[in-house]
């Protein structure tokens, strides 16, 4: 038995691009509009799942309600927490910290932000999020509103990509994707 996540990523923020990270800005009006576009065909759910962060969590509980569906908060699907990198775009990072954001892109696994959260902790954390939804929901369709990390990382795992390219998985917002979750925790398209 298979659980199907549908992974949407939140819609444009107030504060803008960069590594938003555990940051809890707002979407715009933009962002909202992103978001309900990309879910007007989609489903049917079972249930809703998101991020406890208000760029997910808003529009999750709009939709939930909407399509009187279960919603569950998971604070293990938040966004990877960049430390002192929050808030700061690529651009700002070249002029002040180019050499370290090269090591990151590089292979974020190998090298983590000041003060941030390891990405293999940030893995596991998510991983076994979605471990717990398997257990409590195979069979279902979920829909999963998250972040662009969490995204990257579910759906490099499910194409079998190696570490390094973490980074190269595209996850625009409101991007809508959908994996498969396998009993034995294999990920796949």
């Amino acid at each position: 038995m298979t659980l199907r996540l549908d992974l949407l990523r939140h819609g444009e923020t107030e504060l803008g691009g960069g590594l938003r990270g555990s940051l809890d800005d707002a979407l715009t009006d933009t962002g909202w509009a992103q978001m309900r576009a990309a879910v007007v065909e989609a489903g049917p759910w079972d249930r809703i799942v998101s991020s406890p962060l208000q760029r997910c969590a808003r529009f999750a509980e709009e939709l939930a309600q909407q399509l009187g569906l279960p919603l569950q908060l998971d604070a293990d699907l938040q966004e990877l927490h960049f430390g002192e990198w929050e808030g700061r775009s690529a651009a700002q990072l070249m002029q002040t910290d180019a050499e370290a954001l090269g090591l990151f892109w590089a292979n974020p696994y190998t090298f983590t932000p000041p003060q941030g959260e390891p990405l293999t902790a940030f893995s596991a954390r998510v991983l076994a999020a979605i471990k717990r939804l398997y257990a409590a929901h195979a069979g279902e369709r979920v829909l999963l509103i998250s972040h662009g990390g969490v995204m990257r990382l579910l759906l490099a795992q499910a194409r079998g990509l190696p570490r390094e390219q973490l980074l190269q998985v595209e996850a625009a917002h409101a991007a809508l994707l959908s994996i498969l979750v396998g009993a034995d925790g294999v990920l796949s398209e």
